[in-house]
């Protein structure tokens, strides 16, 4: 879409701001707006942000980076294909945005940029990525000054349906109005949490759909005076919710889909498997991307089917990465692999680029994953798992950064700066919950994502 177009929408739209918005290395959504009638000079020069932004963390506190304090700026240029108007505000749209440098280039601490050098170095090899994101999410309400679930609705329950239809009908309909395609909805384990499905796309345009659907959904439901969070693990006594990554490979340019090959287990092709083995491989480190914030490592718990040990399973969901059961008449486009251990205190632009980075390091080195996990690897001896070779997840936000560091096939994906910053903006949140009970980092993570 061309910005002439966008400012002519935005003109027939009534809009008066247009927000352009980022994910931060601390996950959150942050950013600018300007009014309509600057807008086609701010789509081309862009809106200036202090560099010391990607050195923010998550509880407001500034990490100590080298050239990220209070000299410099970089531009938040927006991608004119990310427009939407907000239904639940009045007089506003929104897009996503690319940091960068004043001299026009790429900010090396850009992590929507990153996501676009892995984009691009699967096109210099042939390749294409697809995603889709299984979102969980709780609606809850505050009552005297806690939050507390919007119903007592079970699992997969018609009356988790009927509960929260007016709602769950108004995040459709916004969702469906910005041109996302539901696959699928439904009541989740824990009361009041929800679960949908946005059909796959392009590894760039699912990253992006990850924040407009956190915004869409927080900001539907706060038209009923409810709460939506997306936190790891909002309450300490109930089901954690993830944010399930599910990755295909295919040709470019065709519609060759190569995790498929239909003479072997699965469906699951030779290539599925390097990718599965390069993951595997680097687990540990991309846990500190994908499982991002200290309350994160609550949900990631021996036989809570969010995967607590680095194994891969047909149908297993207790393994870290599950090849799902392939649908009938439609075996070679569905074959895909999801990866468990992921929620949305990550910045989806590094955990979906980070991913790719580690499932090409497989195909690269063809990383032999081993044999498949069949069982809950928690019912397991330690000594079997020992045998297997199955190692038990990070426990600890610190401890899959120690892992981050020591891998350098993650570092040199993600470049310097921006594996620097990251890892310091996540040391520096850890260290503040250090010292905080359960339920004041449950607090203070609940709405933050």
């Amino acid at each position: 879409m061309e910005i002439q177009q966008i400012v002519e929408r935005a003109g027939k739209a009534d809009l008066r701001l247009v927000r352009f918005l980022y994910c931060d290395n601390g996950g959150v959504i942050r950013g600018k707006a300007t009014s309509v009638g600057k807008l086609a000079s701010r789509m081309s020069e862009g809106i200036g942000q202090t560099l010391a932004m990607q050195a923010f963390t998550s509880v407001e506190t500034l990490a100590h980076v080298e050239g990220m304090g209070p000299i410099g700026e970089f531009r938040l240029i927006p991608d004119a294909d990310t427009f939407v108007i907000l239904p639940y505000v009045p007089h506003a749209g929104t897009m996503f945005c690319d940091m960068v440098r004043t001299d026009g280039l790429p900010w090396e601490a850009c992590p929507r940029s990153f996501l676009k050098r892995m984009k691009a170095q699967l096109t210099r090899e042939g390749l294409r990525a697809e995603a889709a994101i299984e979102h969980e999410f709780y609606l809850a309400r505050e009552q005297q000054g806690r939050f507390v679930p919007a119903d007592t609705s079970l699992c997969y329950s018609s009356i988790g349906f009927d509960a929260q239809a007016e709602v769950v009908d108004g995040i459709l309909e916004a969702l469906e109005g910005a041109g996302l395609s539901l696959e699928l909805f439904h009541p989740e384990l824990g009361p009041s949490q929800q679960e949908l499905s946005i059909r796959h796309n392009s590894i760039l345009k699912a990253a992006d759909n990850v924040c407009l659907v956190r915004e869409m959904i927080r900001g539907v439901a706060r038209q009923f005076q409810l709460y939506a969070t997306f936190a790891p693990k909002p309450f300490l006594d109930q089901a954690g919710s993830g944010a399930h990554i599910h990755v295909s490979l295919w040709e470019k340019g065709s519609a060759k889909n190569l995790f498929y090959d239909a003479q072997e287990r699965g469906g699951l092709s030779q290539c599925g498997r390097y990718f599965i083995g390069g993951v595997l491989r680097h687990m540990r480190g991309l846990l500190a991307l994908t499982c991002a914030s200290p309350n994160s490592y609550r949900r990631l718990l021996p036989h809570y089917w969010s995967s607590a040990y680095s194994i891969y399973g047909f149908d297993n969901r207790e393994a870290a990465i599950r090849v799902p059961s392939l649908f009938k008449g439609r075996e070679a486009a569905s074959v895909n692999l999801e990866l468990k251990p992921s929620d949305h205190s990550g910045n989806p632009y590094l955990a979906i680029g980070a991913l790719i980075a580690a499932g090409l390091d497989g195909l690269h080195n063809q990383i032999d994953p081993g044999e498949s996990v069949d069982v809950d690897p928690a019912d397991l001896s330690d000594e079997e798992r020992e045998r297997r070779g199955i190692e038990r997840l990070p426990a600890s936000l610190d401890e899959a950064l120690d892992a981050l560091e020591q891998d350098q096939v993650l570092l040199d994906a993600l470049g310097p700066l921006l594996a620097t910053s990251y890892i310091a903006v996540k040391r520096s949140e850890a260290a503040y919950f250090a010292d905080k009970t359960p339920e004041e980092e449950a607090r203070q993570h609940f709405y933050k994502y």
